[in-house]
C-alpha cells in the first residue's frame, strides 16, 4: 500500500510514527492496520504527550481500590462499599453537533462506571463556552444542556451538580466533560482483563454503523468544525438502560471474565485494552459483527464507535447463561472471536486475516517529551500593575459604586443563577439526592441501607490557569475539596479532565507541565489521590488554543449523611469569615466584567492554610455547630453574602471595615477580591463561643462580620440592597 501525506493525515499520524510502526512491526502495515495504529496512537487513545507528565501525579491511598489504568477508579467509601468515579471529555463532538456530542459523552461516561460493576448514581457536567451573546454560543449552550439533560433522563441517573464557565477563548472550541460516579461491593469489583486463552468474546447491545468513524482521531487533532458530521456518534439511551441492567446481572452471576465498553475507536481499542491488560491476545471476524448498514468493510467495522456496545468476555462453558441474561433484557450477544495466548490482535473477515498486529504495539504509542515556554505576552498579562484600577465610588456621580457592581456581578453568567440549566436535568431520581444543584458548593447523595453519604462536585477557574497555569490547577484542586468539604464531606477521591490546546506548541506544552505540576503539588498536600481521568488536547481553531482547563472532578465522604450543610443563610444566626481577610483584584471576575481585564496575578494559594480551614469546617458541621457554609470563589466575599442571603430568603447586616482595612484601604478588593481558603459560615447566636474555640484550636484567621435578618443584604455603608433586587439580577443571567 502507498502510504501518502494524505493518508496520514487521514488518521492522524505522522511520518515519524509511521516509520516507527513499520520498523515495530517489521513490514508495511495494510489499511486496516494503518487505521488502527491512528487510533490507538491518537492523543485520544494513547497519551503520547500527556502520560510522561502523568506519572508525577499521586494515586495512592488508603482508600484507593483501583487507580489510573482501568475503567475508572474506585475508592473505598466504608461498609464494604466503593464509590466509582471517572471523567471524560466529548469536546469535539460537542463543536460539531452539541446535543447528541453531550449526549454520547454521557452514555459514554457511564458505560465506564457499570463496566466496573457498580451501579451509576450521579452524573456531573463540567461544560464551558464562549460569551452567551453570541448566537453561535446560545445554539451550542442549549444543544449541550439539552443533550446531557435528554440522555440522563432517559437513562435514569440523576445528574446533580457541575459547573460552566464562558469566555472568549471557548468560542471556537467548547468543552463537554462527563462525570459520573456509581457504587459498588468492594469485593464485586470487575476489571476489563481478558484472560484465559480459549475464552470467548461477545459483543453486546446496539448494532454496528458508521457513526464516529475516526472518532479518537478527531479528538486528537485541531479544528473540529473543518471535519464532518460522520465522526459524531448517535445515542440510543433507552438502549443503554437495558444494557446497564443487562451487563450488572450478568457481572453479578459470576460468569463474565471482563467486561469494556466500546467508545473512543470502538472495537480496536476495546480488544486490544482488554487484551493488553490480561497479558493475552484476541482474535475477533468482523462477520460476525451485527451491522446496521450494508457493505461495511473490516476498516470500517473496527474502527465505528457506534454507542451504546459492550465487549464481554465469557468461558466457554459459562455462554448460555450470560446470553440468557441478555436476551431477558430483550439484547442480543454476538460471540464475534475468543481469546488467545499468543499476545496478537487477529482480525479476520469470514476466516480471512485482514488485519494481524501485536498488542503491545498498539497501546504502547510513542511518548513525546517536549520543551515548554511560558507565552510573554501572558506573562506580562500576569505582571500588569493594577493600581491604576480605580477603586469603587461612594457615589453614583463620582464613578461605579459598590451597589452597581454587585448587581452588575451576579448578572454575570459566570455568577449568576444555575438554575435554568439544572431545571433541565431529572437530579432526584433514584430518590438519593439529600442535597440538590443550587443547595449547596456541591451535591449530596445518601447511600441506601446505610448512613454514609457522598458529596460531588466539579471545578476549575480556566482564568487563574490562564495567567498562571501552575497556581490556577492548585486553585482548581483546593476549591473543589472546598466544595465538598462546605457540605461535611471529607474528600476522598479525583478524577480530572485535562483540556489543553496543541502539545506541540511550546506555549501550550508550558500550560499542561505546569497545570500538572500544580495538581500534583496540591493534592499530595491535601492527601487526595487522582484515581482517573482523560486527557483532551488540541483544542483550538485557527492557531488559537483554549484557555488551560484542568478539571477536577471530586467525591467526598460523609460518614454520617445527616449531618451535612448547605449555603442557605437561616434567619437569627452569626456570620464568619474563616480565612484570610485580604483579596486581590488579579485574574478575578469583577476585573474581567467591569474593567475588561484579565490580567493580574491570581490569589496565592497557602496549601497548609487550606487543609485546616477545610478541616475545621467539616468537623464544624459535624458537631452542628456550623449551620451552613459557603465557599468564596468568583466575585469575592459580596457575591458570596449575596449568593447565602438568596437561598435561605434572608437579609443581614455585615460590617465591612477590617476588610477594607485589611485590604489596603480599598472597597473593591475587600468586596470584590478573590483568595484562596476562604469560607462563609452561620451559626447560631449561642454557638459563637464553640465556633471561636474550634477556631482557635485550628489556628485559622477569622472574622466576625455580622448577624442575619430583615429583607436586605446591608455592607457596611458601602451599600444596601432588596433581596428581590438581588434574586432578580442573580436570576436573569443565563435568560
Amino acid at each position: 500500500m502507498q502510504v501518502t501525506p494524505e493518508i496520514l493525515a487521514e488518521v492522524a499520524l505522522t511520518e515519524d510514527e509511521y516509520r516507527l510502526i513499520v520498523e515495530r512491526l517489521g513490514r508495511e502495515p495494510n489499511a486496516v492496520e494503518l487505521g488502527m495504529f491512528g487510533a490507538m496512537w491518537s492523543e485520544h487513545c494513547g497519551y503520547k504527550n500527556s502520560r510522561p507528565l502523568l506519572k508525577r501525579l499521586p494515586t495512592s491511598g488508603p482508600r484507593v481500590v483501583q487507580g489510573p489504568g482501568e475503567n475508572a477508579g474506585a475508592v473505598d467509601i466504608g461498609e464494604g462499599l466503593v464509590a466509582v468515579l471517572k471523567i471524560e471529555s466529548h469536546n469535539h463532538p460537542s463543536a460539531v453537533e452539541p446535543f447528541q456530542g453531550a449526549a454520547t459523552g454521557v452514555g459514554g461516561i457511564v458505560r465506564d462506571i457499570f463496566t466496573m460493576g457498580a451501579r451509576p448514581v450521579a452524573i456531573l457536567d463540567s461544560l464551558r463556552f464562549g460569551p452567551l451573546e453570541e448566537p453561535r454560543t446560545r445554539y451550542l449552550f442549549h444543544g449541550v444542556v439539552g443533550g446531557i439533560s435528554w440522555y440522563g433522563n432517559c437513562l435514569g441517573i440523576p445528574t446533580v451538580a457541575g459547573d460552566v464557565f464562558f469566555d472568549p477563548g471557548y468560542s471556537a472550541n467548547p468543552l463537554v466533560n462527563a462525570m459520573c460516579v456509581g457504587v459498588a461491593r468492594r469485593d464485586a469489583l470487575v476489571r476489563a482483563r481478558a484472560t484465559g486463552p480459549g475464552n470467548l468474546v461477545l459483543l453486546v447491545g446496539a448494532d454496528t454503523g458508521r457513526d464516529g468513524i475516526h472518532g479518537a482521531t478527531f479528538a486528537s487533532v485541531e479544528d473540529p468544525e473543518k471535519s464532518h458530521r460522520g465522526v459524531v456518534q448517535v445515542g440510543n439511551p433507552f438502549l443503554e438502560k437495558l444494557l446497564l441492567e443487562a451487563c450488572l446481572e450478568a457481572l453479578e452471576s459470576g460468569c463474565v471474565v471482563a467486561m469494556q465498553d466500546l467508545g473512543a475507536a470502538g472495537l480496536t481499542s476495546s480488544t486490544a485494552e482488554t487484551a493488553a491488560r490480561g497479558g493475552v491476545g484476541i482474535e475477533i471476524d468482523v462477520a460476525k459483527v451485527p451491522r446496521r448498514e450494508a457493505g461495511m468493510t473490516p476498516y470500517e467495522v473496527m474502527l465505528s464507535e457506534s454507542q451504546e456496545r459492550m465487549l464481554v468476555i465469557v468461558e466457554p462453558s459459562k455462554l448460555e447463561v450470560v446470553e440468557a441474561i441478555f436476551r431477558r433484557w430483550e439484547l442480543h450477544a454476538a460471540v464475534i472471536g475468543r481469546v488467545t495466548g499468543d499476545g496478537m490482535l487477529r482480525v479476520l473477515e469470514d476466516g480471512r486475516p485482514v488485519a494481524e498486529v501485536p498488542v503491545r504495539l498498539l497501546t504502547e504509542a510513542p511518548t513525546y517529551v517536549r520543551q515548554g515556554r511560558e507565552d510573554p505576552a501572558i506573562a506580562a498579562l500576569r505582571n500588569r500593575d493594577l493600581s491604576a484600577v480605580p477603586d469603587l465610588a461612594r457615589s453614583p456621580e463620582e464613578g461605579l459604586t459598590a451597589g452597581q457592581a454587585l448587581l452588575a456581578l451576579l448578572r454575570s453568567p459566570n455568577i449568576a443563577s444555575r438554575r435554568p440549566v439544572y431545571r433541565t436535568y431529572d437530579h432526584t431520581i433514584l430518590t438519593n439526592t439529600v442535597l440538590p444543584p443550587g443547595e449547596g458548593d456541591a451535591a449530596v447523595l445518601r447511600i441506601k441501607g446505610t448512613r454514609l453519604g457522598l458529596a460531588v462536585k466539579t471545578d476549575c477557574n480556566p482564568r487563574y490557569c490562564l495567567l498562571d497555569p501552575y497556581l490556577g490547577a492548585q486553585h482548581a484542586v483546593a476549591e473543589a475539596a472546598r466544595n465538598v468539604s462546605c457540605v461535611g464531606a471529607e474528600p476522598a477521591a479525583i478524577t480530572d479532565c485535562l483540556n489543553f490546546g496543541n502539545p506541540e506548541r511550546p506555549g501550550v506544552y508550558y500550560q499542561l507541565s505546569q497545570a500538572i505540576e500544580g495538581m500534583a503539588v496540591a493534592c499530595e498536600a491535601l492527601g487526595i489521590p487522582i484515581v482517573s481521568g482523560n486527557a483532551s488536547l488540541y483544542n483550538e481553531s485557527g492557531g488559537r488554543a483554549i484557555p488551560p482547563t484542568p478539571t477536577i472532578g471530586i467525591v467526598g465522604v460523609l460518614d454520617d449523611v445527616t449531618r451535612h450543610a448547605g449555603l442557605a443563610f437561616a434567619s437569627q444566626g452569626v456570620v464568619y469569615l474563616i480565612g484570610p481577610a485580604q483579596a486581590t483584584l488579579g485574574a478575578s471576575e469583577y476585573l474581567a466584567l467591569l474593567h475588561g481585564l484579565t490580567a493580574g496575578s491570581p490569589p496565592s494559594l497557602d496549601l497548609e492554610l487550606e487543609l485546616q480551614v477545610q478541616r475545621a469546617v467539616r468537623e464544624g458541621i459535624a458537631r452542628g455547630v456550623v449551620r451552613a457554609a459557603h465557599d468564596c470563589s468568583e466575585g469575592g466575599l459580596a457575591v458570596a453574602l449575596a449568593e447565602s442571603c438568596i437561598a435561605g430568603q434572608i437579609g443581614g447586616r455585615f460590617e465591612i471595615e477590617p476588610l477594607i482595612e485589611a485590604n489596603a484601604g480599598r472597597l473593591d478588593r475587600a468586596l470584590f477580591g478573590e483568595g484562596g481558603s476562604r469560607v462563609l459560615v452561620q451559626v447560631a447566636p449561642g454557638d459563637e463561643a464553640d465556633l471561636i474555640a474550634l477556631l482557635n484550636g485550628y489556628r485559622l484567621p477569622y472574622l466576625r462580620l455580622g448577624e442575619t435578618g430583615g429583607d436586605s443584604l446591608v455592607l457596611g455603608d458601602a451599600l444596601a440592597i432588596s433581596l428581590g433586587e438581588l434574586r432578580a439580577a442573580w436570576s436573569s443571567g443565563l435568560g
